[in-house]
């Protein structure tokens, strides 16, 4: 199977991944799990594969505290998926199992939860974007590059992330840049590391170069929550532009 990322909120290139692994019969499986409420051509991240895979985590744009959500066409893998998460339990007046199930249920409370997220989601993912933009408008002219959206995209922009263009030679900016802005008690962090740089998966293969290396040692994660006070990005940007002054 392929597994595209919809990453950070921006939406991958859904329908060409798909052509090509129609071409050659194999799955497409989407973690959108940062990615709910984006789009591309009005057509939502998550839905286009033959699987989608949806986070409600703490840190999401909607959380249930925790858990998910698997969404699928094909009614034989939903109904697949719903008997393996709830234990694999046999059609039987006893407690019967041919197959090893997991008790992957969501309760109706936190499902309820979720649920009545779902009537702000349009206004989190606006308040997003419009932090984002603050961002790039206010931080870009100090030397900080950030994602723009193709034509026809909508990222939710879960995460407002940016690279620096330029590095002050023999010290890794990131780190100090991040340091500063904790020392303001601003949290900052990197862009996700590579999997492939995980010591769990030293000496795997991975393909793309040393593109997803240099991402993480350039990248930046800002402070991108949509309960961000106009008062709270104000002072971010403020200390942010500060300590890009020195580029």
């Amino acid at each position: 199977a392929v597994i595209p990322v919809h990453l950070y909120g921006m939406p991958a290139n859904i329908s060409e991944i798909i052509r090509v692994c129609e071409k050659y019969e194999i799955p497409v499986i989407e973690d959108a799990a940062e990615a709910i409420g984006a789009s591309v051509n009005g057509v939502h991240a998550g839905i286009s594969g033959d699987f989608g895979v949806f986070s409600f985590n703490g840190n999401k744009i909607i959380t249930t505290s925790g858990g998910g959500a698997l969404v699928a066409r094909n009614d034989k893998y939903v109904k697949k998926a719903r008997f393996l998460a709830t234990q694999a339990k046999d059609p039987a007046f006893h407690y019967e199992h041919t197959e090893i199930g997991y008790n992957y249920r969501m309760s109706n409370i936190l499902a309820g939860i979720g649920l009545g997220q779902l009537k702000v989601l349009k206004e989190r993912i606006e308040r997003r974007r419009e932090i984002f933009e603050t961002y790039k408008k206010e931080l870009q002219p100090f030397g900080l590059h950030f994602l723009n959206e193709p034509e026809g995209y909508k990222s939710n922009r879960w995460l407002t992330t940016a690279l620096f263009l330029a590095e002050p030679s023999g010290e890794s900016f990131r780190e100090y840049f991040i340091s500063e802005l904790e020392k303001e008690n601003i949290e900052s962090r990197p862009l996700w590391k590579p999997m492939h740089m995980q010591p769990v998966y030293a000496g795997s293969r991975f393909f793309g170069g040393d593109a997803a290396e240099k991402l993480f040692e350039t990248g930046v994660c800002l402070p991108s929550g949509s309960n961000l006070s106009d008062i709270d990005l104000k002072r971010v940007i403020r200390v942010a532009q500060k300590v890009l002054n020195v580029l």
